[in-house]
């Protein structure tokens, strides 16, 4: 195996390890300040427990997306430094930005959150809640930027020629707001709101089942019920108006998505289907004109396919990227329906008495995580040939100083790694998910910071 396909595929390992951790963050962050501010709203105890409960798990999860999150800036330098050199004045400004209005609000209000139950006012510790929250949110800002200046760059010129060539910025603010940066840090954002809204779901069902925390578990599953509702629905507009974007921008990457050949016809829309490249064809089930008419209204309307461009210039793998967008989908709208019918059981005042219903909340949790994975999976690969779309090319962007051999061992160790902090993860999650909500004592972030301080440094 070559060297660019092992630096691909550690990226693409390190890289989806990290991603389960910062939706879950931003996702229980607004679960967070849900609950606090109902507390301070209304003084009831109970959002007051919830609140300190889910800021134990959310700490937990912080502490691992820190530690997965340091290692990809690495492999920017020693896997990819032709890659580096091309792009440093955009991740550059990018990440700097990231560092001061994002990383910065967000551990200088961890302290008083994990810290400041029952040593600040309430009202100063929903504040910190929010800064944390925020904090999440503009770390996720800063980094789609980046990556969607690689998928639709825009404020940039490039400076020298061959190896030499960089992209400089040119229009600061034509680079934040690039084609695609608005459109994809929604859609973000949203699968990060639907992450954390359905863990609480999956857990408090859970103890609902199991008779536990009974009247507790119905206030915060109701709420995040809510919660869930309104983000898979707006997952739905926000999902379309990124295929729009994808369409003007990057017509190979639709073409792939879809499994459209035609150089330039109406398109169909695939429920279900398997593309075979060879023949150029798609078996499964279909929308005829579907695509067609979500672009333009028409099923007639022609779309762009990938016989319109140059081999070396299209993605490769049709039918993984294909298969990844549509299983994004799949879930997308079974949690709609889910959550649809959720509301629906609510409003005949039958919602707990489905033991069926709570077992699928309990099981469900895994499907978000799973579709932003899939998601990225897609966005990254119908990317392809291209790191930097139309400017720089992936083969050409790899260190070549780096041997293959090297790329191996170092991942076989990531893949260690990770898993043992992945066990860790799923033990301390365990521990607190058994433990519950209630008999938590006033200084009882103590344990928890320590615990998550073992997994930084190791010991």
């Amino acid at each position: 195996m070559d060297v660019e396909i092992l630096a691909r595929i550690q990226f693409a390992f390190t890289v989806a390890f990290h991603y389960i951790y910062p939706p879950l963050s931003i996702g229980l962050g607004l679960i967070m300040v849900i609950f606090e501010s109902i507390y301070i709203k209304t003084g009831n105890k109970e959002y007051e427990t919830l609140a300190r409960f889910w800021t134990k798990i959310f700490a937990l999860t912080f502490g691992i997306g820190v530690v997965t999150g340091i290692v990809m800036e690495f492999e920017f330098g020693t896997n990819w430094a032709t890659y580096s050199r091309y792009v440093g004045d955009v991740f550059g400004s990018a990440l700097a930005a990231e560092g001061i209005f994002a990383f910065a609000l967000e551990s200088g209000f961890l302290g008083v959150l994990l810290f400041g139950w029952n040593r600040v006012k309430p009202w100063v510790h929903l504040v910190s809640t929010i800064g944390v929250f925020f904090g999440s949110m503009f770390s996720a800002v800063w980094i789609v930027v980046a990556n969607s200046w690689q998928q639709t760059p825009a404020g940039y010129h490039i400076v020298g020629e061959g190896l030499n060539a960089r992209a400089e910025i040119t229009d600061f603010w034509a680079m934040v707001f690039n084609p695609s940066s608005v459109d994809r840090l929604t859609h973000v954002w949203l699968g990060a709101f639907l992450a954390g809204a359905f863990v609480v779901l999956s857990v408090h069902a859970y103890y609902l089942l199991k008779n536990r925390y009974v009247e507790i578990s119905k206030k915060a599953f109701k709420i995040a019920l809510i919660v869930a509702t309104v983000f898979s629905l707006g997952q739905l507009a926000t999902g379309h108006k990124s295929a729009d974007g994808v369409a003007k921008n990057q017509p190979a990457k639709l073409a792939a998505l879809e499994g459209h050949f035609e150089e330039s016809a109406p398109a169909d829309m695939y429920i279900l289907g398997w593309v075979n490249k060879e023949k150029q064809e798609v078996s499964g089930i279909k929308i005829p004109g579907g695509l067609s008419f979500l672009l333009d209204y028409d099923f007639d309307t022609p779309v762009t396919g990938l016989n319109a461009f140059p081999e070396d210039e299209r993605p490769s793998q049709i039918n993984a990227i294909f298969q990844f967008y549509h299983i994004m989908i799949a879930i997308g709208i079974f949690l709609i329906i889910i959550s649809l019918y959720g509301n629906f059981m609510w409003w005949r005042g039958k919602l707990f008495d489905k033991r069926w219903l709570l077992w699928t909340f309990v099981f469900v949790a895994i499907l978000p995580q799973i579709a932003n994975q899939v998601g990225w999976f897609a966005a990254e690969m119908g990317r392809q040939p291209w790191v930097v779309y139309g400017l720089l090319r992936t083969s050409d962007a790899f260190s070549q100083a780096v041997r293959a051999n090297q790329v191996l061992f170092s991942l076989i160790l990531f893949f260690i790694v990770y898993a043992l902090l992945f066990v860790l993860f799923v033990y301390l999650l365990n521990k607190k998910i058994k433990h519950g909500p209630y008999d938590e004592k006033d200084d009882d972030d103590r344990p928890l910071t320590k615990e998550i301080t073992g997994v930084i440094t190791g010991n």
